[in-house]
C-alpha cells in the first residue's frame, strides 16, 4: 500500500515561499495502476519524488510498504527504495558502458540476487529484446532503450513502480507499445504502478486518475476504461 497524508511542499525563492503541494491525501492499494495528471506546474513530479522518498515534505507524510518515510533517515529511505521501488523515466537513465543485459542485472546484483544473470535474461525476453541483450545503449533505438529501462525496473519485482512521463521521448506508436508492456507486467507481477503523464488517453488506461491543479488534489476518480 502507498498512502499520502496531508502532503505539503514549500520551497524558498527570491519572491518568498512557494507552495508546490497543498494538503494532498490519498491511498493506493497494492496492485493498482494510478495516473497522476494535471497542467505543467501542478506539482506532479514533486508529488512523485515525495511518494518515492527522493524528497521530504514540508508537512504531512508518506507511508510506503508500511514505513513512514518521514521517520527514516536518507540511508533508510535508500534501502527501502532498493527493496521496494522501481523507476522508469522518459530519459531512460541507462548506463552507457553496460549492455542491455548488464543494465537489467544491475539492480539485482546490487540487491545480492543469487541468479541475477538468469533473472535478467528472463525479463529481457519478456520485453522482446532476446536478440538485442548484448547491445549497448548507443546501439539501441529509443523504444529499445525504454524496454531495457522497463525490464530493469521490473527485474527486482518492486512493490511500487514510479513512471515519470515514460513515453515522453518516444513517437506515439512506440510509446503505446511501451505502455502496453508496462501494463502487462503490472498485471502479471501485482506491482503497484504510479504513472505521471500529460496523456489523458494513457491515463484512462489506469485503474484510477488523480488530477492535480495548482498543487491541490482536484479529483480522485476511477478511470473511464
Amino acid at each position: 500500500m502507498l498512502e499520502a497524508v496531508e502532503l505539503r511542499k514549500e520551497v524558498s525563492s527570491p519572491e518568498g515561499t512557494l507552495t508546490i503541494l497543498k494538503d494532498v491525501s490519498f491511498r493506493i492499494m497494492s496492485g493498482e495502476s494510478v495516473a497522476v495528471v494535471g497542467p505543467s506546474g501542478a506539482g506532479k513530479s514533486t508529488l512523485l519524488a515525495l511518494l518515492a522518498g527522493l524528497d521530504l515534505p514540508t508537512g504531512g507524510h508518506v507511508v510506503l510498504n508500511g514505513s513512514n518515510l518521514s521517520t527514516l533517515d536518507e540511508d533508510g529511505r535508500a534501502r527501502l527504495r532498493a527493496d521496494s521501488v522501481g523507476f522508469v523515466f522518459q530519459s531512460f537513465h541507462l548506463v552507457p558502458s553496460l549492455n542491455a543485459l548488464e543494465n537489467v542485472m544491475l539492480p539485482l546484483e546490487l540487491a545480492g540476487h543469487p541468479n541475477a544473470r538468469d533473472s535478467a535474461r528472463d525479463i529481457i525476453e519478456k520485453v522482446g529484446l532476446k536478440e538485442r541483450w548484448s547491445h549497448y545503449p548507443a546501439q539501441l533505438s529509443g523504444g529499445e532503450k525504454q524496454r531495457v529501462a522497463v525490464a530493469r525496473a521490473f527485474a527486482a519485482a518492486p512493490a511500487v513502480l514510479f513512471a515519470d512521463e515514460p513515453t515522453g521521448n518516444l513517437d506515439s506508436r512506440t510509446g503505446a507499445n511501451i505502455m502496453s508492456l508496462m501494463f502487462e507486467l503490472n498485471r502479471n507481477s501485482a506491482t503497484t504502478l504510479v504513472l505521471v503523464t500529460h496523456d489523458m488517453n494513457l491515463a484512462e488506461q489506469c485503474d484510477r486518475v488523480l488530477e492535480l491543479d495548482a498543487g491541490r488534489l482536484d479529483c480522485d476518480r476511477r478511470s473511464a476504461a
